[in-house]
């Protein structure tokens, strides 16, 4: 079997015709969205949750008669986290004619963002891929609609400065999974460092990440650091969560990247009790104290069918939705600007650039995409292990933005 056929018929017996079944049902109107996933690769661990919450905000959606008339066909294919088939999987959602994709991982974002732009084809990254790509003038078809890595440094920084009162003089570690997602906010930190007078040293730590020890231990018995950022993901944050505490480093004096941020990877690492004070960032609502997931659960409900258990690991699920109503609310947009006409990809785009005031209960930021503006902002949560549960301590907020926008200008200006 192929990747695409192995996983057409997974999700097919898990979601039922949320994804690809009734074909009559949808012959009349119909619209294909490409998905690309990682169910059995390093971040499979994020992707099996993630994805799931993907197709079932769409099947809620088909629940209540689509988008503006239109049912969505979600074809979906694990890219394994690898370039080579995250580029097949571009090719056949083409061929399929999707009009929008939902990408997967940094390296295969920066693989495809030209392909992107030649096919004419919108992709999203949502808290990964290529940074400079808030920049829509320079990468018309790529939208990272969530909080860059830049944007994460930023605002990482900003949390760490609220902590110690003053980062002048203070020493920060940053310690980061080694490839070019861990790599992207290096030119944010090392210039924050100077304005900020903190020494930044970093600490590389090689694929998969499950292997610290020596990081950890030169991080806290040599370097002794007034802070740490992390910016690890698969399994390797809850590597990091035991390894700190092992060495005794307060985990009140560490913030880790969005992806560093999971239910599941507090469980991995002792839980919520190893892993109390740790302090992750958020792009999108956690928990599910909201209208959208609570729609979600009355669906499964009045099919008869217990809710999945996908939806208990909050982080990474509602990501997943979070993903889909972003790509549904920019579809509707297209096809209201056409009079109700079928779409094409280029007039989802638009419909992309033109969300503003769409929050979903306060499920996303208050962010607003624009044609210069992909990213809408780059807005983050802070949320801390308190008490044996995930906290929010701080609501959306932008974090060093002036340098965030310097350094978008800066590349701007090298093309």
């Amino acid at each position: 079997m192929t990747r695409f056929v192995k996983c057409w018929l997974g999700v097919a017996a898990t979601t039922a015709t949320l994804a690809f079944g009734g074909g009559q049902a949808f012959a009349q109107k119909e619209l294909v969205f490409g998905l690309q996933c990682d169910r059995t690769g390093p971040t499979a661990n994020v992707g099996t949750v993630l994805c799931p919450g993907y197709h079932d905000y769409i099947a809620l959606v088909n629940s209540k008669g689509g988008v503006e008339g239109y049912k969505i066909k979600v074809l979906e294919i694990d890219n394994e986290y690898k370039v080579p088939p995250a580029m097949e999987a571009h090719e056949r959602f083409k061929k399929e004619g999707a009009i929008l994709e939902g990408l997967y991982g940094t390296p295969q974002t920066a693989a495809l963002n030209k392909k992107l732009e030649e096919d004419k084809i919108l992709g999203t990254s949502p808290g990964f891929g290529t940074a400079s790509a808030a920049d829509g003038k320079r990468f018309p078809y790529t939208f990272p609609i969530a909080a860059s890595y830049w944007s994460q440094g930023g605002a990482a920084v900003a949390f760490a400065k609220e902590k110690l009162g003053d980062l002048k003089g203070k020493k920060v570690a940053y310690l980061f999974y080694d490839n070019p997602a861990g790599k992207e906010p290096l030119p944010i930190l090392e210039d924050l460092a100077k304005a900020e007078g903190f020494e930044l040293r970093t600490f590389a730590v090689p694929a998969p990440g499950l292997e610290m020890g020596a990081q950890i231990l030169d991080i806290t018995g040599r370097y002794k650091p007034d802070f740490i950022i992390t910016h690890l993901f698969g399994r390797a944050p809850s590597v990091s969560i035991k390894e700190l505490k092992g060495k005794g480093f307060p985990l009140n004096k560490v913030v880790a990247f969005v992806w560093g941020s999971a239910e599941s990877d507090i469980i991995a690492a002792g839980g919520m009790g190893i892993a109390e004070g740790y302090s992750t960032m958020q792009f999108a609502g956690v928990g599910k104290d909201f209208p959208v997931i609570k729609d979600i659960e009355a669906m499964y409900k009045a099919q008869g069918k217990p809710a999945p258990k996908e939806m208990d690991s909050t982080v990474y699920y509602n990501r997943g939705v979070f993903i889909a109503a972003l790509h549904v609310e920019a579809v509707r947009n297209a096809i209201k600007a056409k009079g109700g006409a079928a779409p094409t990809s280029e007039d989802v785009k638009k419909g992309m650039e033109a969300i503003k005031g769409f929050t979903l209960g306060g499920f996303v930021p208050p962010m607003e995409l624009t044609a210069a503006d992909h990213e809408g902002g780059g807005w983050v949560q802070i949320w801390t292990v308190q008490g044996g549960k995930l906290v929010k301590a701080k609501d959306w907020f932008q974090g060093n933005r002036p340098t965030i926008q310097k350094h978008l200008a800066a590349d701007a200006s090298k093309s």
